[in-house]
């Protein structure tokens, strides 16, 4: 423990020396060579892009490139301020969660505007949606913006700009290729044309196409990650497990309570690849089977803009997006789970009956009663779910100039689509019992003839199973100018109003209760919501050296009335050495629609993520560690021990909004030619947070929430009780460095040097009002803030991103480092396995070519040195930390652009 805080001291020591040395914020020294006046993000007033009093990190087109990124998941993963966690498996796809705070409090802007919103919870924009060929740039804005763009904006915003025109045609083709066997590849091609010239012509029309492909890395691709000898030394051995779904199956004897789970095959070793041994004469599904370490992905993007200049001061467009993504979920193949109250009983008339004709081995004690059969349907392979996004969006925008004022006018329709599908490997739940008990199917080994044609007519494959839609209408208009003159320059004034209107609906089939494994229950919700608002900011030079920007912003929410939220900042500059910023500023979110309005059903809904054992009929000395209970006497071990539970999730007519106060406080330094330094405090405070309890808290305290765990009057679990609520309250603080130097050589070219990092000094979630703050840095806590994962927020006391940049000619070279802290494990096994996880660096390096006529080639390593990801015994995770790292490895990346014209 104490090694590893003195790393963290030494690495963190080496962070401040570097930015103290080598520091400059990138975009500041960009835009301060700009002398035309323009509209940033975060403010409606245009202005000297240099003269901005908000902190913000821009990342170019150009640098994603040279960094080798496929994907805007590759940013939102290196970005410090933001602790996204990896790409969902469960279908929602890239999103983005500035400071920790949740996906729903991160606005996600196109071109300044918003667009329709993921289907199914209607909270956050999918980043896979917008096409990165299109981007010019990406405008992260680390501070809450709610008076400008929406009082939900509490984290802050994050705004993909596209290019504004674009002259000619290229075609991009990229490919990834792990050093290492197994899945992960990935392909990548674009195309981008566009004809005229906005200032010679009067108009200009460009449009792009990207398609993206990821395959799938199974589990045993990297089974050094999760093998068993790894959990073993980190207090998680696989053969802890016993009973559950296996193939071939485990069983017990209803009538016979005194008699223990068993499996035919286990003194054979159970049958490879699809179990191994389990304990207490059991077998266990092999994760190194079908575990996955990431999922299969598609995506296919289009942008399409269209410019025409009227007059020197008016201008409109129109711009189409339509992002498709399509994400494979892959589990282990599907259960004889009880149907419609009918459980897999096998009859002794069955030969497959232990010791009957059909030749699976007798056991000791089965004397001809009907078994009760836990069994995984391996002949049908993985049960595998498609995922389908479609999300489309037109911006028709008027700008230009009238009577003075600047004015910008919008209507904004965006409709985002989502149809799940069962893929592969899904059956009828009641009639695959049907077959076991009519003796037509094996649970203890794979299919006869008879029993691979019967398993073909009950498929379910290619079905829906739920479909969503969420849309977006938007209506705005801003006006802004200079209104009156100071001895210190123009006050400038801007205002606004904006009307959208948010619609949701949400579909699960009959299907969900058809494919026994998809435990989905029929349900159906939907909702609607108007917002009106009038918003205003003024930008008032107090003194050559002191500006003062105020805003303030009126929304009207068609459910939840009126909030007023006002924001206010500064910008002090004595002289050209130093610029000291800050502001303030409140926030109020309503619920999301899906939230409020969404599906509410009397019993479960679906199961837990991970297993558990239930803390009444499975009680033991440790809730949170499944497989350390035991079943009550008469009770079935496999279905309340070490089992994933039946859980209610749904909407909540009762939520009210969550409010929050946010503030930052920094200073720029330009202390020589090319160097510049920056630090940015920031503080954000939540209250009643609207979230979901996370599952650990339940286990953590099973007296505490006795009253979520739903019982009948023999104490059966019926379900947890985990729809959103409000909860308590979380505070969220730290520092932002940032910096670059450029220093120009004769004959050696220029070498650049960046550095991006965030340094938490708070982050304290509180699970109930008035309850008891706990802190969640560098640690497993139980912070919840209603994110899309069922694995916990990953909150490093400080991440960043340093990076060495060389040009000279048609050469140029990146060497970027990615850095977080280690962290404190989840620790809930024995002493002898507490540890801590240690800090984690993947080092990137590209190289660019320009010298080939027409072409430009970039090549380079991901994960340089093939570092894998932490090893950690949290129970949500199978061994190594995959929501914060990457389990590819060392893998090449090549990428060639051809330009025609």
């Amino acid at each position: 423990m104490k090694t590893n805080k003195k790393t963290s001291l030494q690495q963190l020591t080496l962070s401040a020396i570097t930015v103290a040395v080598l520091g400059v914020i990138s975009q500041s020294q960009a835009l301060a060579q700009e002398p035309l006046r323009v509209e940033v993000t975060g403010s409606s007033i245009k202005r000297l892009a240099s003269e901005a009093s908000l902190p913000i990190t821009s990342v170019t087109g150009e640098e994603l490139e040279k960094r080798g990124m496929t994907t805007l998941a590759d940013l939102m993963m290196a970005l410090p301020q933001s602790n996204s966690l990896a790409p969902s498996n469960a279908g929602s796809g890239t999103n983005v969660n500035l400071r920790g705070l949740g996906v729903n409090r991160t606005l996600v802007l196109l071109n300044g505007r918003r667009l329709a919103n993921e289907a199914i919870a209607d909270g956050y924009a999918n980043l896979d949606v917008i096409p990165m060929s299109a981007i010019a740039r990406v405008e992260v804005l680390n501070d809450g913006a709610s008076s400008i763009y929406g009082s939900d904006a509490i984290g802050g915003v994050v705004n993909f700009i596209t290019k504004r025109e674009y002259n000619g045609a290229s075609v991009t083709a990229q490919a990834v290729q792990p050093q290492r066997d197994g899945g992960a590849d990935e392909q990548r091609v674009s195309f981008i044309i566009g004809t005229g010239d906005l200032q010679k012509d009067g108009w200009n029309i460009y449009a792009t196409a990207d398609a993206h492909r990821r395959s799938r890395l199974l589990g045993s691709d990297r089974a050094e990650l999760s093998s068993a000898e790894l959990l073993t030394s980190i207090g998680r051995a696989p053969s802890l497990a016993s009973g559950g779904f296996a193939m071939p199956a485990n069983f017990t004897i209803p009538s016979n309570k005194a008699f223990a789970a068993a499996n035919p095959y286990y003194s054979t070793g159970c049958v490879a690849p699809y179990s191994i041994q389990g304990g207490k004469n059991t077998c266990v599904i092999n994760n190194q089977t079908y575990n996955t370490a990431l999922y299969a992905n598609d995506q296919l993007t289009f942008f399409t803009k269209a410019t025409k200049r009227i007059s020197d001061d008016h201008t409109i467009s129109l711009e189409y997006n339509r992002g498709e993504e399509h994400i494979f979920g892959t589990k282990i193949p599907t259960t004889s789970l009880a149907a419609n109250g009918v459980t897999a009983l096998l009859p002794s008339t069955s030969k497959w009956y232990p010791g009957g004709s059909g030749g699976v081995p007798k056991v000791t004690g089965v004397t001809g009663a009907p078994l009760l059969v836990t069994w995984s349907v391996a002949d049908l392979g993985a049960y595998t779910t498609k995922d389908e996004q479609i999300n489309q969006r037109w911006n028709l925008s008027d700008e230009g100039v009238i009577a003075g004022w600047d004015y910008k006018a919008g209507l904004v329709v965006g409709i985002s689509d989502r149809i799940g599908y069962l893929d592969s490997g899904a059956v009828d739940g009641a009639k695959l019992i049907a077959g076991i008990t009519n003796g037509t199917l094996n649970p203890f080994g794979l299919q006869d003839a008879t029993g691979k044609a019967y398993l073909d007519s009950i498929g379910l494959n290619g079905q829906k199973l739920r479909v969503s839609k969420s849309t977006y209408t938007g209506l705005e208009l801003t006006l802004n100018k200079a209104v009156m003159k100071l001895p210190a320059g123009d006050v400038g004034l801007a205002v606004g109003l904006d009307f959208h209107r948010d619609t949701t609906e949400d579909t699960k089939t009959e299907l969900g209760n058809l494919a026994t494994y998809a435990g989905s229950v029929p349900s159906h919700g939907q909702g609607a919501r108007n917002v009106a608002a009038l918003y205003a900011e003024v930008e008032v030079p107090v003194t050559k050296e002191l500006n003062l920007n105020l805003a303030v912003r009126d929304d009207h929410f068609s459910d939840f009335g009126n909030t007023v939220n006002p924001k206010a900042s500064f910008r002090y500059q004595p002289n050209s050495v130093v610029m000291f910023r800050g502001s303030a500023n409140t926030g109020f979110r309503a619920p999301t629609l899906f939230d409020r309005y969404g599906y509410r059903l009397p019993g479960a809904t679906t199961t837990t993520g991970a297993a558990w054992d239930d803390p009444v009929q499975c009680p033991g000395p440790t809730p949170a560690i499944a497989g350390t209970g035991k079943a009550l006497p008469g009770l079935v071990s496999a279905t309340v021990c070490n089992v994933k539970l039946p859980k209610q999730t749904g909407s909540n007519a009762e939520l009210i909004p969550e409010t929050s106060v946010g503030g930052t406080l920094g200073m720029v330094v330009e202390p020589m030619k090319n160097l510049t330094v920056s630090v940015d405090y920031w503080r954000i405070t939540m209250d009643k947070m609207l979230a979901n309890l996370p599952e650990q808290a339940y286990f953590l305290d099973p007296v505490k929430y006795a009253d979520l765990f739903v019982r009948d009057a023999t104490g059966k679990l019926l379900y947890i009780k985990n729809v959103t609520m409000n909860l308590g309250g979380q505070k969220a603080a730290g520092l932002d460095l940032a910096a670059n130097y450029s220093y120009p050589t004769e004959g050696w070219g220029t070498f650049k040097v960046s550095l991006n990092g965030t340094y938490l000094t708070q982050f304290d979630n509180q699970l109930e009002k008035g309850g008891a703050w706990a802190s969640n840095i560098g640690r497993f806590g139980l912070a919840s803030n209603g994110t899309t994962s069922s694995l916990p927020i990953i909150t490093f006391r400080w991440k960043h991103t340093l990076a060495l940049n060389w040009m000279k000619g048609d050469w140029a070279a990146q060497l970027t480092q990615n850095y977080n802290t280690g962290y404190h494990d989840q620790n809930l096994v024995a002493a002898q396995y507490f540890r801590d996880i240690k800090p984690y660096q993947v080092f990137n390096l590209t190289g660019t070519y320009r010298g080939f006529k027409n072409f430009t080639i970039v090549a380079g390593l991901t994960n340089l040195f093939d570092v894998n990801p932490p090893v950690t015994n949290h129970s949500g995770y199978n061994g190594y930390l995959s929501s914060a790292a990457s389990p590819i490895g060392r893998a090449f990346n090549t990428r060639i652009t051809y330009t025609f014209y």
